[in-house]
């Protein structure tokens, strides 16, 4: 795996939960982070977007070493009570990285 990539935006509300989590994966990983402010080009190629072919942020995504993207983490786990849940999250992302890691 080469990098993992964040494309966020400092002002949204989970950029915060994002960026938290996506660091603390780099670090545990070594693997670089790309951090792409609103970089809705990139999303719509290699990202989630709903049925009209729209996008949103935040994402988080990871570039292989042949050039392929995949999803990491798109959209946020929620308690019962609709908090953010970070390790939800964090489980989240490991089991999309699992298949990819050396």
């Amino acid at each position: 795996m080469k990098k993992l990539v964040l494309v966020t935006s400092k002002s949204h509300p989970l950029n915060k939960h994002f960026s938290k989590l996506a660091e603390r994966l780099s670090k545990e990983l070594k693997l670089k982070l790309e951090v792409r402010e609103e970089d809705y080009i990139y999303l719509t190629k290699h990202g989630e977007t709903d049925e009209l072919g729209l996008t949103w942020l935040p994402q988080l995504l990871a570039e292989l070493e042949n050039g392929t993207v995949v999803k990491v983490l798109t959209q946020p786990n929620l308690t019962s009570q609709g908090k953010l849940d970070e390790e939800k999250d964090y489980n989240a992302a490991m089991n999309a990285l699992r298949p990819y890691l050396e």
